[in-house]
């Protein structure tokens, strides 16, 4: 299985957001400090304030910040969301799926099965737990000096 771009991006977003919690972060901050184009990382925000992790606010002073706790956001749901139901063969899409050994094949149970353990086991993940106490993890992820 592989992880897409966006939840890449997404999964440091929120944990930057986690780091300096108690302030409005910017995009420009993030993308220098997380190593993403500001274009990328311009969706992905606005997918996770839609989906609620993020609040964002517009304007000179404005931002984004974590709209719930950091103990709260399960990690597993974040992929969940962010990456959607991607098919992981042929056989899991609901258009173009060629395959003639879809109703008997046992690789299809057992690959439903994997990616549901790999959900499972990051359902046990919080990003609170990815960030609290992390101390090289914090010391990267401190507010990037302004350049202007």
């Amino acid at each position: 299985m592989r992880i897409t771009k966006r939840t890449n991006i997404a999964v440091r977003l929120l944990m930057y957001c986690a780091a300096n919690g108690g302030r409005l972060v910017t995009k420009a901050e993030i993308a220098e400090c997380c190593n993403v184009s500001e274009n990328h990382l311009a969706q992905v925000i606005n997918q996770l304030s839609q989906l609620g992790y993020l609040r964002t606010q517009r304007g000179r002073n404005g931002g984004m910040a974590l709209a719930r706790a950091p103990a709260t956001i399960r990690i597993g749901d974040v992929f969940r969301d962010v990456e959607g139901k991607p098919p992981i063969t042929e056989c899991f899409a609901d258009a173009d799926n060629s395959c003639p050994f879809v109703a008997s094949c046992r690789l299809r149970l057992a690959l439903m099965d994997a990616v549901s353990a790999f959900y499972a086991s990051l359902d046990d993940i919080t990003l609170d737990a990815l960030v609290c106490e992390n101390t090289e993890l914090l010391r990267i992820l401190q507010p990037v000096a302004c350049t202007r």
